[in-house]
C-alpha cells in the first residue's frame, strides 16, 4: 500500500505547474496554511467533487489511564473531520478491469 507524502505532493505540484521544487513546496505550504487558518476560525474548507474539511466539538468526558486504571478528566476539544465528496467516493470505489 503506497503513501503519498507532503514532499511527493510538493514535487507533483511543481511539475504540473512548471515551477521549481522550492516554489512547489511554497505553493503547497500556502494552501495548507490557508486551510488551517480557516479551520481554526471555525470555518469549512470545501473542494467540489473531492470533499470537505471541518471541525466538530467533542464534549468533555471521563477517560481512564490504561496503565493504572486511574480516572482522567478529558476536556472538551475541537476535532477535525473529512467528508469525501460523491465524485471522490466513486473514483475510489471504481473497479477498473
Amino acid at each position: 500500500m503506497a503513501t503519498l507524502t507532503k514532499d511527493e505532493l510538493s514535487e507533483e505540484v511543481s511539475q504540473v505547474v512548471g515551477v521549481s521544487l522550492t516554489q512547489g513546496h511554497a505553493i503547497l505550504e500556502s494552501m495548507l496554511d490557508s486551510m488551517v487558518r480557516t479551520l481554526r476560525g471555525g470555518g469549512r474548507v470545501e473542494f467540489r467533487g473531492f470533499g470537505s474539511f471541518g471541525t466538530r466539538l467533542r464534549g468533555a468526558r471521563v477517560g481512564r489511564n490504561p496503565k493504572t486504571g486511574a480516572r482522567v478528566d478529558v476536556p472538551a476539544q475541537r476535532i477535525c473531520y473529512f467528508k469525501p465528496g460523491k465524485e471522490l467516493r466513486q473514483l475510489v470505489n471504481r473497479r477498473d478491469g
